[in-house]
């Protein structure tokens, strides 16, 4: 699998700031409002995100003029980072490559269904988002299921919403959320 430019990737990268200094503050301000927003849902205090990021509130603002802007920009870093994990993985064997990718798309729910109640399903940014999430992540499934190790009787957005079904609940833990998720992937894997 060769390096595929995402369209989210160009999203992501036009919107960061270029100077070193205020690339690192857009992304100090990007990990504490994915950390906020995993914390407090789509109600956490833009002065708490600031706070945690070490910047004072107009430099957040100046980032980003409204919390939708922050939102999208959250959420598109986010699926950038998925599309990037799917390139890392992708030559690892196609069970394993698949998995680690799952395992990865699981942790970014948490900070997905906060973000997504802010967003619309239809803005443009979410439709980007999800294009490139599945032109990512489908290819792993669709090797899978040509190396007879994955189940052929599902799509790619069968397996998202199995999983993202599963994120959605509460655990004690992540271990145990981990372990739900290996019992139900073992319904998807064939060919053992």
């Amino acid at each position: 699998m060769t390096a595929t430019p995402f369209p989210i990737g160009q999203i992501v990268a036009a919107r960061r700031p270029h100077r070193k200094d205020a690339a690192r503050n857009y992304d100090a301000l990007l990990a504490a409002a994915r950390e906020a927003f995993a914390e407090h849902g789509s109600d956490a205090s833009l002065e708490d995100i600031a706070r945690r990021a070490g910047v004072g509130i107009g430099t957040l603002y100046r980032n980003f003029p409204t919390r939708r802007d922050l939102f999208e920009s959250v959420y598109a870093d986010e699926v950038n980072a998925l599309c990037r994990a799917a390139e890392e993985v992708a030559d690892l064997q196609p069970w394993e490559a698949l998995t680690a990718w799952l395992d990865r798309f699981a942790g970014y729910m948490v900070t997905k269904r906060a973000v997504r109640e802010a967003l619309n399903d239809e803005s443009e940014i979410f439709q980007t988002c999800r294009d490139s999430m599945h032109a990512a992540g489908g290819p792993l499934l669709e090797r899978a299921q040509r190396a007879g190790v994955a189940r052929s009787d599902m799509d790619f957005v069968d397996l998202l919403r199995m999983v993202a079904g599963i994120t959605a609940t509460a655990f004690d833990d992540d271990t145990q959320r981990d372990r739900v998720l290996a019992i139900a992937l073992d319904g998807v894997r064939t060919g053992r």
